[in-house]
């Protein structure tokens, strides 16, 4: 019988603001056995970006990736948050690895093409997870910490949506674990109406997920996040939870189910 695994995603709303920060890390370190932390931190970016006088151009939740861009995206996600996170939960007890996907070839990425008229510029869509590296890593007490920057074998650093990170981790583990993945934000779940805490859609149908966004309901960064929720769970995923960032050591939040 496989062991379980827990693959973890954190948004940049919740790093940015420090007890929502503790809040999540607290819940993160109590989860018991092997784990896995991707995070984001697409709202840093922006703003230390409007610092040095660049402005974001996002496309549904997706970052478009200039020259100038992607190496601001390096420098916080990969240096910055990255080893703010990691350092965080070394102070907790936990053997944490701050990574991105260039580093042990973890992920291996494409270069999006043109899309419907959008050049993302250096944007990487995952097709390669070294899943054996991480499962040894983890095999050895470490605890990945995945910063949102894959690579392309060619020698570029892509900038990676984290939820796309998270869930092509989650299937790519796999064959090693019996995976669950749980995508945390700073609201309970998946909203009928953004504004109202109680309008959690629990269960979350991916027949709900397909009309709301025709209906354009669901939009922005919440597609990427459910569009690789749903591929997880048709890809052997066991389970998958979008909720609250100090929820994931209990049941709330919606519970995904095709």
């Amino acid at each position: 019988m496989k062991q379980p695994l827990n693959v973890i995603k954190i948004g940049g709303a919740v790093i940015e603001d420090p007890e929502k920060q503790r809040a999540f890390l607290d819940g993160f370190v109590a989860l018991k056995g092997p784990k896995i932390l991707v995070h984001g931190g697409g709202r840093i970016a922006t703003e230390i970006g409007e610092r040095l006088g660049m402005e974001a151009k996002m496309v549904e939740g997706r970052r478009v990736t200039d020259d100038a861009t992607v190496d601001l995206v390096t420098m916080v996600y990969g240096g910055l948050v990255n080893k703010q996170m990691t350092a965080k939960l070394q102070s907790l007890g936990v053997n944490a690895i701050g990574l991105t996907g260039a580093d042990g070839s973890i992920i291996r990425s494409v270069k999006r093409p043109i899309t419907n008229g959008v050049d993302y510029g250096w944007v990487g869509d995952p097709v390669e997870v070294n899943a054996d590296f991480l499962s040894k890593m983890i095999e050895a007490g470490g605890v990945p910490v995945i910063a949102p920057l894959t690579h392309d074998g060619a020698g570029h650093i892509l900038n990676t949506n984290a939820d796309t990170i998270a869930g092509t981790i989650a299937l790519a583990m796999v064959d090693f674990f019996e995976v669950n993945l749980a995508l945390t934000f700073e609201l309970d779940g998946v909203l009928a109406d953004v504004n109202d805490p109680e309008s959690l859609i629990n269960p979350f149908k991916e027949s709900f997920f397909i009309e709301m966004k025709e209906s354009g309901a669901i939009h922005s960064g919440m597609i990427p996040k459910l569009e690789n929720s749903f591929k997880a769970l048709h890809s052997g995923v066991k389970g998958v939870r979008i909720c609250k960032y100090d929820q994931i050591n209990s049941n709330h939040g919606s519970l995904l189910q095709i």
